[in-house]
This record gives C-alpha cells, structure tokens and sequence, in this order.
C-alpha cells in the first residue's frame, strides 16, 4: 500500500504532462520570443484554421480557412478588415494567383476560377478524386513557365499507396488538368518555394512512432526522383535508390511552412553573395510526451559542391531557431516590405507579423 501512494505523485504528474502537451499548443503564446532588434506583433484572431497566405497586392493578403471552408482577404491599410472571397470549400488548404486565374487546393480536389481584380468566378475542376486519409493535398505552387506543383500527402503512417498521386509532388496543366506524378516517396510535405537559379524546395514530414526517426526534411525537387518513403526506417534512413534532404530538422516536430526571404527584409539573412535564406514554421510535437517545436526556423543555404549529382552535396545548410513558443504555426509569408507574416493554425486562428523594433 505504501509503495502505490508513493507512485500516486508519479501518476499524477504524469498525467498532468500528457494533459499539458494536448493543451499546450493551442493557448495564446505567453513567452514567444525573437532576437534582439525585432517584435512579434499580434494582428488579429479569430481566423479559424488558417493554412494559407499569399500577397494578392502590396495591401491585400489572402488566407485560406480550413475550417470555415473559405478564403478571405485582409485589407491592411483598413484595419486587416476580413472580406470573404470564396465559401463552401472543402478543407481549402492552399490557393495560387495568377493574373487571370486563382487555383485553389481542397481536399482531393484543384479548381480554377476566372479572375477580375478581387472577383473570382466560373470554376472549372481540374483534378478531382486523389485519395485522402491521414494527409490530404496541400500546397499549390507553379514552376516559372505556369506548369502547376501540387503538394498531395499519403493516407497513412506508413503503408504501400495504391494510388501513385499520394505521398508524392504532382504537376498539372494548368489548362487542361492533365497531370502526372513529378516526386514520389513524399510522405506529407505541406509546402514549397521556387528559388529563383536553384529550383523547387519543398518540406517533408516523416512517419510517427519510431522514435527519434526521422528528421523532418527540406527537399529540393529533382523531377522523377524517389525521397525514401515508406522504405525508410532507423536503419536506412535513406533508402537506395532515393534521395536525401538539403536540410534536417527534429523527429516529429512538423516544419510546414517555406517563404523565401527577400534581401530587402530587415529579418536576418544571408546576402545575395553568401547564399540565399528560407524562414520555416514549425508547427510542433505530435508523437512526444513533452512539448517540441512552436517555433520559426532559419534555414541558410551556401553552395557547397555545385556540379554534385547529389541535392544534398550541392548545398551546405544551416538551420537556426529564430522565434519560439509561437503556438502553432503553419503559413507564413514574406509582405512586399519585408515584414514577416505567419498564422497559428490552433487557438482560434491568429495572425501575427514580425518587425525590426
């Protein structure tokens, strides 16, 4: 009896930990701190479960809201007033604006729509039908000559897919919907960034419950290559056959987000001579006991070994903390002014910016 009221504390405590990391996440961030010299602004909350933003002018930023099934626009100059754009979306995870079209990524599905200033119209589905389970398909980005690049995550852990389009990097027409499998071995990366003279980096969240495998990954897109999953494990963590990241980060942490710093940006980075510099979100611990992550990451990139066969041996890389214990972050955007902007995905939905004090 006295050796169960001397656990008793243990249990608790134990409890009470595994409590605290469920909660943890989603509150208002009470200690988010970022280097000397810069502020962390809180904008407005209430967004729902934002997942997306991107720049549609220098005033207006539009968000995707998984949640609400919507994407709305936010005025800057008008107090970031909300105006709904779109509704009755399926889980919209991420949206690509041309000056004639929006693409619009929802679960399975890629739809077009017309576009006339702020008036998108006339939606044409493209794709319909990929498979979704534990991951759906994300981000929508473009290569410089329109072709489009569809992030689609697999439906599970760790399994064999028998449809090719998940766990993989798709390319489609933008025009026609044709499309075909540009990457596979791609378990759940919910974003990318077009580099301008380098190419297309993508993130890339590895499987649950293995312990401290695998890291999470920055990739850079190399057309009909594999990236590994579901064959690696602890003890081939790159697979034959496969190739390696370009940048690592912590087991199960969930790095999503990618935005390519401008040299403008007050925000630290490296020069146009150095290199080139990517702020990440790391959204945080999924399968830890205690809390990981929260955080916004800088990734430095110098080239190292430029005519390597190997992504990996072409780019040295650093990977750095720069804000943490920002709640759940998932995208984020450089502005035309080089502040930074990220949504917390948990809590109601926050928009945030981070300036030069």
């Amino acid at each position: 009896m006295g050796v169960r009221r001397h656990l008793l504390p243990v249990v608790l405590l134990m409890l009470f930990l595994l409590i605290a990391r469920e909660i943890y996440p989603y509150v208002e961030p009470l200690n988010s701190e970022v280097p000397d010299g810069f502020t962390i602004e809180k904008i407005d909350t209430g967004f729902g479960g934002p997942t997306c933003l991107e720049w549609a002018d220098n005033t207006s930023l539009l968000m995707c809201d998984r949640d609400s099934g919507k994407v709305v626009a936010l005025d800057i100059d008008d107090g970031f007033r909300s105006t709904t754009l779109l509704s009755g979306l399926d889980h919209p995870h991420d949206i690509h604006l041309t000056s004639e079209y929006l693409f619009v990524s929802e679960e399975g599905k890629l739809t077009r729509y017309n576009r006339a200033n702020m008036s998108f119209t006339e939606p044409t589905v493209l794709v319909d039908g990929i498979p979704s389970g534990n991951h759906q398909t994300n981000a929508i980005n473009a290569y410089p000559n329109g072709t489009l690049i569809w992030h689609s995550g697999s439906r599970c852990n760790v399994c064999q897919e028998p449809d090719e389009r998940n766990a993989a990097l798709l390319w489609v027409d933008p025009a026609t919907g044709e499309h075909g499998v540009l990457a596979s071995g791609v378990r759940n990366s919910f974003d990318g960034v077009w580099v301008p003279e380098v190419g297309y980096l993508f993130s890339d969240n590895g499987r649950d419950w293995d312990g401290d495998h695998p890291n999470e990954e920055v990739n850079l897109l190399v057309e009909g290559e594999a990236y590994g999953w579901p064959d690696d494990d602890p003890d081939h963590p790159i697979p034959a056959g496969t190739l390696g990241p370009v940048a690592e980060w912590t087991p199960h942490t969930s790095l999503n987000g990618l935005a390519l710093r401008p040299l403008h940006s007050p925000l630290p980075g490296l020069s146009e001579t150095e290199g080139f510099t990517v702020y990440a979100s790391v959204y945080g611990s999924w399968n830890t006991l205690l809390p990981q992550g929260h955080e916004i990451v800088r990734i430095d990139f110098t080239q190292a070994q430029p005519d390597a066969l190997l992504p990996s041996e072409q780019w040295d890389t650093e990977v750095t903390r720069f804000a943490t214990d920002v709640g759940t972050p998932l995208p984020l955007i450089f502005a035309p002014n080089g502040d930074l902007y990220y949504a917390t995905f948990g809590g109601g939905g926050t928009l945030y910016r981070i300036t030069a004090s």
